[in-house]
């Protein structure tokens, strides 16, 4: 099934409010200028962070998704802040786009090792040097193997070797709806693109 077949109903990432991670760092004034939220899903992240004033671009490959974040953002007065687009994330090395930070709610986890590597060269296309790129990802500290693959922090250190900082990478709660579970073991991770690279 894909992605798009899950928002016909709700999926388990699909919790219908912001993470908490992503208030958490909003209110420690770790976002700044245009946002880019990859894999925006129906757009909760977004909206918040569009109704704290920043200026913020969602795109999520399922158009479901799109559609229904748009329709929220269609009942508020956020006055142009937000703007959703369909768009596979290994796409945005052919938009027009620059960013200042990008936000990643549980996609990073979903690639294969290579695809991985394609996937970062998208974000580092768009996010201006210096940049920010946070994403929240399965720890592997979660245990079982249904869901997506759990991320180690080896993984994140190898993944960011070239052209990147890794400023943290913090134990946080991934808030889901599956397996009987509201939250499971995740990662925070900050890492910065590299000036003159």
């Amino acid at each position: 099934m894909g992605f798009n077949d899950s928002y016909q109903g709700t999926p388990p990432w699909d919790i219908g409010k912001p993470q908490d991670s992503i208030v958490e760092l909003e209110s420690q004034g770790k976002f700044t200028g245009t946002i880019l939220d990859v894999g925006c899903g129906t757009g909760e992240n977004s909206i918040f962070l569009a109704k704290m004033g920043y200026d913020v671009i969602g795109i999520d490959a399922a158009s479901i998704a799109i559609e229904k974040a748009q329709t929220k953002v269609n009942h508020l007065d956020l006055d142009g802040k937000v703007e959703f687009h369909v768009m596979d994330v290994f796409e945005l090395h052919s938009s027009a786009w620059e960013v200042d930070t990008v936000i990643d709610s549980a996609v990073f986890h979903l690639f294969t090792d290579n695809a991985r590597i394609d996937f970062l060269d998208n974000i580092y296309s768009v996010l201006r040097d210096g940049g920010y790129y946070f994403f929240l990802v399965f720890s592997d500290k979660e245990p079982g193997n249904w869901g997506p693959r759990r991320i180690s922090r080896d993984e994140i250190n190898d993944s960011f070797k070239q052209g990147w900082e890794v400023v943290s990478v913090t134990d946080k709660p991934l808030e889901i709806h599956a397996m009987g579970k509201k939250t499971v073991h995740g990662l925070v991770v900050e890492v910065r693109k590299f000036l003159d690279f």
